[in-house]
This record gives C-alpha cells, structure tokens and sequence, in this order.
C-alpha cells in the first residue's frame, strides 16, 4: 500500500535527513519537503498528505497548531528534540513522535505503524461496505454477512460466531482485532467475552441482552457505551 507523505521542519538538515530517510521506504511517496507550516499550506490544504512529519517548534506557526487545522485525513508523525511535547502530541491524534536526532530505525517503526493504520483502515471501509467479511475455520475460509450475525463470544484465543439462522463458526482470532474490523456502534464489546450486533438484540433485562435462552452480560466497563446506544433507541 502507497502512503502519500510531506515533511515540515524548520531545520533544513533536518528536513534533508528525513527526506533521504522517505525515499528509502518504498510505500512511502513523498510529496513536497517544507521549511515551515506556513509554507506548506496552500500546498497540503489542495493537495493533502495520508501522512506527515511535523516538527514542533517553528516561527509564525507551531506542529501543534498546525494539526489542529489539518483534515482528520491526515495522520501526524511529530518530530522534536523536545520530549515535554509528547503529551500535547498524542493530543491531536499523532500517530507516533520522535525525538531528533532520528534515527532510520525510528522512522522506519513510524512508517511501519503507519501502514498498518492505513491498511486496517482500508479493511474496515471494504468491509462496511461490502458488509461481510472472511473467516477460517476448519481449513477453509467462510464468508460472514454481518446482517447474519446475533452476537460473537471469545474463548481464549477462539471466537465463536453465533448467526441467525443458527450456525455457530468458529475461527482462531483474536477478539480485540476483531472489535477493530466491526462497524460501530452497530457492533458494540459489551463483555470482555462478548461482542453483540445491537441492532439484532431482541430484549434487554436487567443489563443483560437476551437473545431467547440465552443472556449475555453487560460488564461495567461497557455499559456506558451499552446504555447509550440503547437510549438512542428508544421511545421516551
């Protein structure tokens, strides 16, 4: 997968360095290389970026006030000499930061957690708009329509799917990379065993979600989440 890329730093030998770092990756496709915010934004507002290393600390315009303005498109790798940063960082959803001086290794893991965001991010969007998805079992891969699906129960490195016409599958998966693909709120993890498809749910009872003869619990770590989707529909 293509990651289309700019780098923004004040430091010309900082933004050399990263430059010679871009082009060694081959999904990275840099895009321009910048002196300042200020000067990229004509630029990356016409044409944005999926990814963009951003220094900190720059005249006119700082990274931190600079992402505020990018679009939510655009995922943010901070680079800084300053670790007081990283906080304030995380805040405007940066994907990774670095502490200069970078090292190849450092970019390489940035880059590295970016692709991975990025292709989970297409699977999802395949996903709900195809509303199915692929699951091995028994040697063999089963399609999935998510309108099939009541609700899914881990059990320790297995999940079991329960569909509506009765068929359960089970496939070796992991339950929180499986939360990761679902659409929500349509799916909600209202357990740390159990992931219920709420449009389906057929009652709910004393915080539990009863699917005929069997009730599914509502732990409270969840139940916030759980109560509000339920509130959303429902008759006053």
């Amino acid at each position: 997968m293509i990651i289309t890329t700019a780098i923004i730093d004040d430091e010309p030998l900082a933004a050399q360095l990263l430059e010679g770092y871009a082009k060694k990756v081959p999904y990275l496709q840099l895009k321009g290389v910048y002196n300042s915010a200020v000067e990229s934004m004509r630029e990356l507002r016409n044409n944005p970026v999926q990814l963009l290393f951003l220094d900190i600390q720059m005249p006119e315009l700082s990274g931190i006030e600079f992402a505020k303005i990018l679009p939510p498109t655009t995922k943010i790798v901070f680079t800084t000499a300053f670790q007081q940063y990283a906080v304030e960082g995380y805040q405007v959803r940066a994907l990774d930061y670095l502490l200069k001086p970078v090292s190849f290794e450092g970019f390489l893991k940035a880059a590295n957690r970016a692709q991975e965001h990025f292709t989970l991010q297409a699977r999802q969007q395949n996903m709900e708009q195809d509303r199915f998805l692929f699951v091995k079992s028994d040697y063999k891969l089963i399609s999935v329509p998510f309108d099939q699906i009541l609700y899914i129960e881990g059990l320790k490195d297995y999940v079991r799917f329960y569909l509506k016409d009765g068929q359960r599958i089970m496939s070796l998966m992991n339950m929180k990379k499986l939360e990761d693909y679902l659409p929500r709120p349509e799916f909600l993890r209202v357990h740390r065993s159990y992931i219920v498809h709420m449009p389906m749910v057929p009652s709910v009872e004393r915080a539990r979600l009863v699917f005929g003869e069997q009730f599914i619990p509502v732990s409270d770590s969840y139940k916030d989440a759980v109560q509000q989707y339920i509130d959303q529909h429902t008759l006053a």
